[in-house]
């Protein structure tokens, strides 16, 4: 949902549509409308993507709400070995995969790799669904009575999916939706669609049943529709805030269960004991890595005491020797951003810092572009130092390889600095002092906290997300919090009672 739709015809027409997948087979459009599939290394777009229509979307929804009737009373054992073989074909697949993300978001194949990764250990957490969703039991609560609570699962549910992980995003959700009992619907960013199609295509293949897992390709259409149809219980969504605000609002308006996930603007504390070299090449590797368009990216440096200056030389230093290029290049250390658009847009951010006030110490839009790709969507590496708070570049979420950096006198004032953004996704701190780091865990205000650890995005069976407008909703993804989402809980009370308890009461049920 990052940046806008592009509908007009490209110089060079593409040579492949890419469809839908539903009811476990491919869905050609009929809605006449697509959109152009860029290659960001070289500008061009030889593929365009379906955007469904509304009444394509209801038949994706109908689709997976038949399946549900028998997929909900499905064995666990059976969602399981379905799972296992699912990812086992992930596993052997995800060099192809990775080249899918490499083509059409542009981020190099060692980057995609790691994407694949990460959603794996996802996949894995559904293959211990029957752990998760154990229930509970009070025997005897009352004379020859028990209760048990138990979980269910939803029905169909959505997820919408951003450009920047178009593989690992999409496996934060319907591996634990899928695995709880409920049939999904995955809208994926416009922008980068054939890897969550082959995530699809490799579900079905593992024996996963017709209309569990569908796809519907799209823009605002598919989202709204999935947002207002009435047999969709909950949407999942991770984009930036105000689409993240706007999907909560109208999945609520609509009587559904929401987690959208917004943007960030995640700081890194450097306090004046930390290894600074080891600060440095941290620093670069989370605000450089993925072109900086990622939601967990460190896109602001604090540097306490007397640290800034030299902590600023190491990172400009280690910034400038970067390799820029095609992600298929193994040379290439960042590739390049998503769409041209927001390749100016990101650019804009660097002269607008200096206009404010800040000093641009690496300056990223004077980098020329690869030889053989000066069409490509390609942009150096930015470090902005002695950024003030109000600056643009400062206050707004960039999502390129823009890095500024902060001055603080304290650690006192550092902090307060860091709670008094809009923002609570992540955050880090990079010290000696085993207190500093325990006191900062503390008082941060962030729904994820890394110490020495720069992008700290938990493992699967922990749950994913910030707190204030990082995210809208209750429950984070992935982990209990993503068990918790997909299921709602019953409780039954059993009696099976003698035949000496004949007889009728009408007091109000108490335990005796």
């Amino acid at each position: 949902m990052r940046g806008s739709t592009h509908t007009t015809a490209d110089t060079h027409p593409p040579t492949r549509t890419l469809g839908h997948w539903i009811d476990g087979k491919p869905a050609e459009s009929t809605s006449g409308r697509h959109a152009p599939v860029y290659n960001p290394a070289t500008g061009a777009a030889d593929k365009r993507v379906a955007l469904a229509s509304a009444e394509e979307v209801d038949g994706a929804v109908a689709a997976a709400k038949a399946a549900h009737a028998t997929w909900r009373t499905s064995s666990l054992a059976a969602r399981t070995a379905i799972l296992f073989r699912y990812r086992a074909l992930l596993d052997a697949h995800r060099d192809e995969i990775a080249a899918l993300i490499t083509a059409e978001h542009g981020k190099v194949h060692s980057d995609a790799l790691g994407e694949v990764a990460r959603g794996l250990e996802i996949v894995e957490l559904a293959c211990a669904i029957p752990e998760k969703l154990k229930g509970e039991l009070s025997t005897q609560v009352s004379t020859r009575v028990d209760v048990a609570s138990v979980r269910q699962p939803l029905g169909v549910v959505a997820g919408i999916t951003p450009f920047n992980f178009p593989a690992m995003v999409p496996m934060w959700m319907f591996p634990v939706a899928i695995a709880c009992g409920n049939t999904f619907i995955l809208k994926p960013s416009e922008k980068d669609p054939s890897a969550a199609l082959r995530l699809a295509e490799l579900a079905s293949e593992a024996g996963l049943p017709d209309g569990v897992l569908n796809l519907v390709q799209g823009d605002k259409v598919a989202v709204d529709r999935l947002l207002e149809h009435p047999d969709v219980a909950a949407v999942s969504f991770v984009g930036s805030t105000p689409i993240a605000r706007y999907v909560q609002l109208k999945a609520v308006e609509h009587g559904k269960r929401v987690q959208a996930l917004g943007g960030a603007k995640n700081h890194m504390l450097v306090l004046p004991d930390a290894d600074l070299d080891f600060a440095a090449d941290q620093a670069v590797n989370a605000a450089y890595g993925s072109a900086g368009e990622r939601c967990m990216a460190v896109s602001v440096v604090v540097a306490v005491g007397d640290t800034g200056d030299a902590l600023v030389r190491r990172i400009a230093d280690r910034a400038r020797a970067l390799r820029i290029g095609p992600g298929d290049d193994p040379a290439s250390e960042m590739g390049p951003l998503i769409t041209r658009e927001h390749r100016d847009k990101v650019a804009s951010y660097v002269a607008g810092a200096r206009a404010q006030g800040a000093e641009v110490v690496v300056d990223g839009t004077e980098y020329p572009a690869p030889a053989g790709h000066e069409d490509g969507f390609f942009l150096g590496v930015s470090l902005l130092d002695h950024v003030p708070v109000t600056a643009d570049a400062y206050q707004d979420e960039i999502f390129g390889p823009v890095l500024c950096v902060v001055r603080a006198e304290t650690y006192e004032e550092a902090v307060e600095l860091i709670n008094s953004s809009r923002w609570g996704n992540g955050t880090a701190i990079f010290t000696r002092d085993g207190g500093a780091a325990r006191r900062f865990q503390l008082e941060v205000e962030a729904g994820m906290v890394g110490v020495n650890v720069p992008i700290p995005v938990p493992v699967g069976h922990h749950s994913f997300g910030g707190w204030k407008e990082s995210l809208f909703g209750d429950l984070h993804v992935y982990g209990n919090d993503g068990v918790a989402f997909y299921t709602r809980g019953k409780v039954i009370t059993t009696r099976w009672p003698d035949p000496a308890d004949a007889g009728i009461n009408l007091g109000f049920p108490s335990n005796s």
